[in-house]
């Protein structure tokens, strides 16, 4: 769910070069013989430093070689729709995101990790923070997939900017007070906006902030019995509120700015405020951030609900047709363990440690010493996310800032173009919703002819 810009176009670099370095001595995807796993991934910072760490340390200890297969992100979701889905088998793990997780469990493509966890106490489920565990539950109460590193979302705001213009920041602020701390801070220094809100196109970008707006506003994309809420009164307040704000206060080229334009944002002093992702705190207290020590951290704004904050975590997943799912534990157990985030912090350094798993990170003196700023705020807002129940009504599936049907990918993106257009000033907010909600009713009167209710 984050880019970030010439960082990337460096990893894709590196990427060409270890997707091909660690092809394996079978070949490439399919080889290596029986004692080796294809792993399937995204290829963001984090994995990158895995595939740096494998061969030396888990295959160093266990004999089983890790073929790697990276891609980026939108073509990585693609393979890995079409690899499970077609359950060919040739991939043995793949990280999947916690919107994949519950809808490849009900299709039985991935495997139950329950086993694995009863035969591996060392590996610490209770240890896992309990949002994250909820989400990559299936229906049936099973574990489908253990978290690599995980998410949640917080305000972040310039403390000397706000503090020269006398203005205090909540300690739980509601959206209200944060539009007029913007409009206070607007010009607060030269070419500086108030706040930095995503209104690019996609069901993961401009709608993973704003549909936690439209949770605590009372909101909902649907109810407990498959209605369709996009133009509903509660929906409708918070798409506007959202567009005023970011049309008055926010960015420039709020239209096509996602998590990369708002972090450089914040980064070059354009503006005072951004809501967004936790892991964006990192990259704000970098060594070479110029913003570094200057920012401060508040938890999601709200409305009707106690907290707003969303939930995203890359995770692990094993193919339900792979035939090597006890090696694929033993790799997943490797990477997502206490015991690989402390290797991380020695040989790669505590920030790049993957972190909002695991509640020991948060109590580890060595990652506390370079996280102090954020990363309380961090687990406290990822605490609190409960995607069961993240609105002020009952939900008809999993999901904070999605909802975790096949069909939203394509529908939160069909309408985030519209919304977009809003922020741009060429569609009004009603109109934008209307086809919204004719949209979503499509979606909707499909699960209400699954469990007989009216069509």
């Amino acid at each position: 769910m984050r880019r970030s810009g010439v960082r990337a176009m460096l990893l894709a670099l590196v990427v060409g070069v270890s997707s091909t370095a660690c092809a394996g001595w079978g070949g490439g995807v399919g080889g290596g013989g029986p004692n080796s796993i294809n792993v399937l991934m995204v290829n963001n910072q984090q994995m990158v430093d895995l595939q740096r760490l494998t061969a030396d340390n888990f295959t160093k200890e266990t004999g089983i070689s890790v073929n790697f297969t990276v891609l980026p992100e939108n073509d990585v979701r693609d393979k890995i729709s079409q690899e499970f889905s077609s359950q060919a088998g040739q991939y043995d793990v793949a990280t999947v995101s916690n919107f994949e997780i519950p809808i490849y469990a009900r299709s039985k493509w991935i495997a139950p990790l329950d086993p694995y966890l009863a035969a591996d106490p060392g590996f610490d489920q209770s240890d896992i923070l309990k949002p994250m565990t909820a989400s990559m539950t299936g229906d049936d109460g099973k574990i489908y997939g253990e978290p690599f590193y995980g998410e949640s979302s917080f305000l972040m705001y310039r403390k000397d900017v706000l503090a020269a213009k006398g203005i205090t920041m909540p300690a739980n602020p509601t959206w209200q007070q944060v539009a007029d701390i913007a409009a206070k801070a607007d010009g607060a220094q030269p070419g500086m906006k108030g706040i930095c809100l995503r209104g690019q196109p996609g069901w993961g970008q401009v709608f993973a902030p704003l549909t936690t707006v439209v949770n605590t506003f009372g909101g909902t994309w649907f109810t407990k019995d498959w209605q369709a809420q996009v133009n509903a009164p509660e929906f409708t307040k918070a798409v506007q509120f959202y567009v005023d704000l970011v049309r008055a206060h926010g960015e420039t080229g709020a239209p096509q700015a996602g998590f990369t334009e708002c972090l450089n944002n914040l980064i070059q002093g354009n503006v005072a405020m951004w809501y967004d992702a936790t892991s964006a705190a990192g990259s704000l207290e970098a060594a070479d951030s110029p913003v570094k020590g200057k920012i401060g951290y508040a938890p999601a704004p709200v409305v009707d609900t106690k907290s707003s904050g969303w939930l995203y975590a890359w995770s692990w997943g094993i193919q339900q047709a792979s035939q090597k799912k006890d090696a694929a534990w033993k790799f997943i157990s490797w990477a997502s363990s206490k015991g690989y985030e402390n290797l991380v912090g020695k040989q790669i350094g505590w920030s790049s440690v993957p972190a909002g798993k695991r509640a020991s990170t948060y109590s580890n003196p060595d990652y506390l010493k370079e996280s102090s700023s954020f990363a309380a705020p961090t687990k406290a807002a990822i605490d609190a996310a409960d995607p069961r129940n993240p609105g002020v009504q009952p939900r008809p599936a999993l999901g904070i800032q999605f909802v975790d049907i096949p069909e939203f990918p394509d529908l939160g993106t069909q309408v985030s173009q519209e919304i977009s257009s809003a922020i741009a000033g060429q569609i009004s907010v009603p109109d934008a919703l209307q086809r919204g909600q004719d949209l979503a009713d499509d979606v909707a009167a499909r699960y209400r002819s699954r469990v007989g209710g009216n069509s």
